[in-house]
């Protein structure tokens, strides 16, 4: 068995905060931002969730984190393309990537979360007929690639200035950084063939197994083989839900261990998603314990010997002492096992 070599360690967290005060769970999720930066972190990633406590516009909040920190990739994990508008999302992605010096990770998703609460707010007119799919995202993709819009005379004026209209501000090398969330073969195949990073968690699709770890290797491999020989600087970045126990006190080890159980049943045979219809879904457990424990089972998985990108996926409602804990012991005790090194000695240094 192939052991695991990490090369680059990111981690996502969901954005917490209170239903009646949101700045002090957003400012946190800020903090966490700059902590993971100092302990050399090499990304930091947002979910971005709608009508939840949680984040609602990825890319407000990178542009407030990449005037946070200086190094780190920001990424979001992942946009669902179904409530945005290609052109105008766009605009805010590039945007804030200029900001951030060209450190945006902006990873994408299909569909509407909540499409019948929301849908006919978002839209006017039946958007229920709409794309809201894979066409959706190559039309963000081909806006941030800058081509010029109208014939090769036409132009605007602005004060001062006339110029060849196009989505600005103009960054080409965002377009090499969209990642798309891929959890069954159709989906990886589709973002090989577009140009796409690959994203993938602990949910897949359940098409052609009942066994999580076989899914995922197969997607991965489906992946590859789609991208072949042009693009070798693919990058597929795995999630897991790690949880080390090591500098936890006794209180909030109960709670991980609690947690952990909570969400075990599901992953024993395959799930389905009222938001998501009949599709059959298969969850990876989480890997909570000691950091000798956890390093016993990552090196047991086959999909992570397969990566070399680690996003840990911090769990959900947790609180910011215990996710600078997680990210504490991972980087300490765990990553350095697998392989991975601080990108800058600076990093390396401050993490101590």
């Amino acid at each position: 068995m192939s052991t695991p070599t990490i090369t680059s360690l990111a981690f996502l967290t969901p954005g917490n905060f209170a239903d009646d005060d949101p700045y002090t769970g957003l400012e946190e999720t800020l903090q966490l931002f700059e902590y993971g930066e100092r302990l050399g972190y090499d990304g930091a990633w947002i979910r971005q969730r709608h009508l939840e406590h949680g984040v609602g516009s990825a890319a407000v909040f990178l542009a407030a984190a990449g005037q946070r920190t200086e190094r780190i990739e920001l990424g979001t994990a992942v946009i669902p393309i179904g409530y945005e508008s290609p052109f105008r999302l766009a605009e805010d992605l590039a945007l804030a990537d200029v900001l951030s010096r060209g450190r945006l990770q902006v990873g994408f998703s299909t569909g509407m979360p909540h499409a019948e609460l929301l849908g006919d707010l978002v839209y006017d007119g039946d958007w229920r007929g709409f794309d809201l799919s894979y066409g959706r995202i190559a039309r963000l993709v081909d806006n941030l690639r800058g081509d010029y819009l109208g014939g090769p005379d036409t132009v605007i004026h602005s004060p001062g200035n006339v110029q060849r209209p196009r989505l600005q501000p103009h960054n080409p090398g965002l377009v090499q950084r969209i990642w798309y969330g891929g959890g069954s073969p159709r989906s990886v195949r589709w973002a090989a063939e577009n140009g796409l990073n690959l994203l993938s968690g602990n949910i897949v699709s359940g098409e052609d197994t009942d066994d999580f770890t076989t899914a995922q290797l197969n997607l991965l491999s489906e992946y590859r083989r789609s991208v072949g020989d042009d693009r070798p600087a693919a990058r597929v970045a795995l999630g897991r839900v790690i949880v080390p126990f090591d500098s936890a006190d006794a209180v909030t080890r109960a709670r991980y261990r609690d947690y952990a159980a909570s969400r075990h049943e599901r992953t024993l045979k395959p799930q389905t998603l009222a938001a998501l219809g009949p599709k059959r879904f298969l969850f990876a457990p989480d890997v909570a314990g000691t950091a000798e424990q956890i390093l016993e089972r990552l090196a047991a998985d086959p999909v992570l010997a397969q990566v070399s990108e680690l996003r840990l996926e911090l769990p959900y409602e947790f609180h910011r002492e215990e996710y600078e804990q997680i990210l504490h012991d991972v980087r300490h005790l765990i990553a350095p096992e697998l392989g991975w090194r601080p990108a800058s000695p600076a990093f390396q240094e401050a993490g101590r």
